[in-house]
């Protein structure tokens, strides 16, 4: 095996395999770290199972990175799929490290790429499918993944678990990386809040924020029963989504069904989450489950308060400003302990506590560097 620190006259390029290239938490996460990866050693190309551009497109084509285009899996073309995998390594031998963000179907790629002599890793993003059909199916999928894939990685402890099993933690090749985040870009800024608060027009509103993807296990159309509550109670209170997703269609048909058009603001997907954190006076997340939720360590380095599920990783804690409750509660005590914070104005940002606790990405991506090139000439 080369040495880590031997130069190199190109560097090893790294695909990520990932759904789409949307502002979901794993998208969030890698495009941190790619951002101070050293591309002279680690170039990180994409993989994804959708035509629609991403939101990251541009960035990644300006950084030296590529863009790969697989077909979406639907179960009648199982096999279609696994040749199609079969010829793509076949004319791409300079991939031999594959991170799969994506579970269901890289139990068809991961034994595919093992045949063919690459590195496989699977990173577990999440603690449940949820109870769809669809889950199902990805249960029994992805139960190969523990022992097909050369290196397992998890958000957390609760994701590891659940996608590898109970004994994974002890595991040789069982990797904790937690989701990073670029710290300094959440300092808490004044000029950024007004910015953002002239722009939605909400200047002297309570602000209650959510970040996320449209999608079952946000829970949204639960997270909208508890605004409807603290708009009746607070009629200054405004909600922010920022996001996008299948869902958008029913959550806006609900918001006008719960008459909340002139208080609920819809963003879609935005580039500036960091500056839009800042507009905000709580954070609510109420999520049906969750691996380690990004939007949640992004929210807390802002200096928001934060009240979340408690179906979400307890190591998401990492200050005193998240708060769990129980989705068994109804919309109204999750109300009432939002509205505690109406007339919170003190905010500081724990950039701190949030690298002590190992979410500073510059330190990740360290890390994560020197994992890609010692491992790069494994057979």
């Amino acid at each position: 095996m080369k040495s880590d620190l031997e130069v190199r006259a190109e560097p090893i390029r790294v695909l990520q395999i990932l759904g789409g290239l949307f502002h979901g938490g794993a998208e969030a996460m890698i495009m941190s770290l790619y951002r101070h990866m050293d591309t002279s050693k680690v170039q990180f190309d994409f993989l994804v199972h959708t035509d629609q551009e991403g939101v990251y497109d541009k960035e990644i084509i300006d950084c030296g990175g590529k863009i790969h285009h697989a077909p979406e899996y639907h179960g009648y073309n199982h096999f279609a799929y696994k040749a199609w995998w079969q010829s793509f390594l076949k004319e791409h031998p300079e991939y031999h490290i594959l991170h799969f963000h994506i579970r269901g179907t890289a139990a068809i790629a991961i034994p595919v790429a093992r045949n063919m002599g690459r590195i496989t890793i699977a990173h577990s993003h999440n603690t449940s499918n949820g109870n769809r059909v669809k889950a199902v199916i990805k249960n029994i999928f992805q139960r190969s993944l523990r022992k097909n894939a050369t290196f397992l990685f998890a958000c957390s402890e609760p994701a590891g678990i659940w996608l590898f099993g109970k004994n994974v933690l002890q595991a040789k090749n069982f990797y904790l990386w937690k989701n990073a985040i670029d710290v300094d870009s959440y300092t808490f800024s004044i000029g950024a809040r007004k910015k953002i608060r002239d722009e939605f027009k909400i200047q002297d509103s309570f602000v209650v924020g959510h970040v996320s993807r449209f999608s079952p296990a946000k829970n949204h159309m639960f997270l909208l029963e508890i605004f409807r509550d603290i708009y009746q109670k607070n009629p200054k209170s405004k909600l922010v989504l920022v996001g996008d997703g299948e869902l958008r269609e029913s959550i806006e048909r609900r918001i006008c069904e719960l008459n909340l058009e002139d208080a609920v603001i819809i963003t879609g997907f935005r580039e500036d989450v960091p500056e839009i954190l800042q507009a905000m006076d709580v954070f609510l997340f109420p999520s049906l489950f969750e691996g380690l939720p990004v939007t949640l360590i992004e929210a807390q380095a802002s200096g928001l308060v934060v009240i979340a599920s408690d179906k979400i990783a307890r190591e998401v804690q990492v200050t005193p400003l998240l708060h769990f409750i129980s989705l068994e509660q109804p919309a109204s005590y999750w109300s009432d302990y939002v509205l505690q914070y109406t007339n919170s104005n003190k905010r500081v940002s724990p950039l701190k506590e949030i690298v002590s606790a190992g979410y500073d990405s510059l330190q990740s991506t360290k890390n994560l560097q020197e994992f890609y090139l010692r491992i790069s000439d494994m057979e």
